[in-house]
């Protein structure tokens, strides 16, 4: 059982050593990415706050899908919808602090980034209308419900794959376009180090899509994208 529960989990460790690793070294040689302060609190303290929000998000989707989708251990305890509903509750708010947390780091090292600011604003502008799309796109066709993860709560769950909306265009539109919001508070704070997180957040999700839900998908549903 616990071979399955972590499985791939080694590669998902290593990752997050080699980004822990790196962004200590970012912050020791570039002093750009660690200037600044915020309600009298470092940059440096906000970076690591919002380095460690979506290590500690993701390893709280890796552990409860997969100890629900082989010993169903929350739904035998609470049924479906309570231990759904609790998870999901749990998800949001991490996501959620997932921004603010760059946000504040975004104002904690604002006017950082030296590149023009109509840059910065034009790719903000363009950001924007595909992230509201994505989130048109979930709660139309692909559901809030199955975008927390439904499927591994719900045995009897059975939805083919979604190819309506911005998932006519790409499977993972969620971590194609979805994660881009995170990049917002540093384009429009000019802050290096809210740039440089929200990369950190948009590369480390696929440590989450390929060591952790494309495989279970595959469990569910017999093939993945």
């Amino acid at each position: 059982m616990y071979s399955k529960i972590f499985q791939h989990q080694i590669w998902h460790f290593l990752a997050i050593v080699i980004a822990l690793w790196s962004f200590y070294l970012v912050s020791i040689f570039d002093k750009e990415v660690v200037s600044g302060s915020l309600f009298e609190i470092s940059t440096t303290t906000w970076l690591w706050i919002a380095v460690l929000t979506p290590i500690v998000h993701q390893a709280y989707v890796f552990l409860v899908w997969r100890y629900e989708l082989y010993t169903n251990i929350f739904t035998k305890k609470f049924g479906i919808k309570k231990a759904f509903k609790s998870y999901a509750v749990g998800f949001s708010l991490l996501f959620v602090f997932r921004l603010i947390s760059l946000i504040l780091l975004a104002y904690s090292n604002k006017d950082t980034l030296h590149v023009d600011p109509l840059y910065a604003y034009i790719i903000a502008a363009i950001i924007t209308p595909f992230v509201i799309y994505l989130f048109y796109s979930v709660k139309r066709y692909f559901t809030i419900e199955r975008a927390y993860g439904i499927d591994h709560f719900d045995k009897t769950y059975d939805v083919p794959y979604v190819k309506q909306g911005i998932f006519k265009y790409t499977d993972n539109g969620m971590y194609v376009v979805g994660l881009a919001i995170l990049y917002l508070p540093g384009l429009l704070l000019l802050s290096e180090a809210a740039i440089f997180v929200a990369l950190f957040n948009h590369l480390y999700i696929w440590v989450h899509y390929y060591t952790t839900e494309r495989p279970d998908m595959a469990y569910i549903y017999g093939s993945a994208p």
